[in-house]
């Protein structure tokens, strides 16, 4: 499938003056512009591939990783958090949100055995169980309802296994990840649970400015400092 090279998120990176074409992302945990395919990461961002042909074969001979484990597909598409490794050129990134959009930040190869996922949805499963549903398509299974919706978790790559929890409150460390303050690390001031149809708030603090953003727009990252490598500010 392709998308018109005028649609396309300019975070993609794609050249302005080339084909009237360009690649689709192929159906998966992420919107299809909140995500960049893996043949444009290694083609157009990264330049480890000269062509899409180049980028195909790369991911189809089993040279990326995402989320500690090998990908096939040259449309399969990274988004928010997701780890991109490749570890024939030593290469280690993690997808972060910026003001322009999605952004690749150059991790060391143990930071890559690492994720924060935050928790969307909870649902009861066979044996009174509780299924975390994470922002990024996984579901983890846990004994304890010991987990909120909007808390986050970090994970060990790739087993998922649950290794550290931050609570989605006042006093946690936030990513901003939309609007124009999208990429700050913020202190997390007040949660504003909203009476009507209004979308719950979060008051934030960063740069000594407070402002309010939707609370689905922060995901919190730590209490006093990142749990992981989330900006070139750290």
């Amino acid at each position: 499938m392709r998308l018109k090279r005028l649609l396309v998120p300019k975070f993609w990176k794609t050249p302005k003056k080339s084909s009237k074409w360009v690649v689709s992302p192929s159906p998966g945990a992420h919107k299809k512009f909140e995500s960049i395919p893996l043949v444009i990461v290694l083609r157009d961002i990264l330049k480890v591939a000269e062509t899409a042909s180049e980028a195909k074969t790369v991911v189809k001979n089993h040279e990326v990783l995402v989320d500690g484990k090998y990908v096939s597909h040259s449309r399969f598409s990274i988004g928010l958090l997701d780890t991109l490794s490749i570890p024939k050129i030593g290469k280690y990134y993690r997808v972060v949100p910026s003001v322009k959009g999605l952004h690749l930040l150059e991790i060391s190869e143990k930071e890559s055995k690492e994720k924060l996922a935050s928790v969307k949805e909870k649902t009861i499963v066979k044996g009174k169980k509780i299924q975390l549903n994470l922002h990024d398509g996984k579901n983890i299974i846990v004994d304890k309802d010991s987990y909120k919706t909007g808390d986050s978790l970090l994970l060990e790559l790739p087993s998922n296994k649950i290794i550290d929890h931050v609570k989605m409150e006042a006093g946690s460390l936030g990513l901003i990840i939309h609007g124009k303050n999208s990429g700050k690390l913020a202190k997390i001031k007040k949660i504003v649970v909203s009476r009507s149809r209004e979308p719950n708030k979060a008051i934030c603090e960063a740069d000594g400015n407070e402002f309010e953003v939707m609370k689905a727009y922060v995901i919190v990252v730590g209490k006093t400092k990142p749990l992981i490598k989330v900006g070139e500010q750290e």
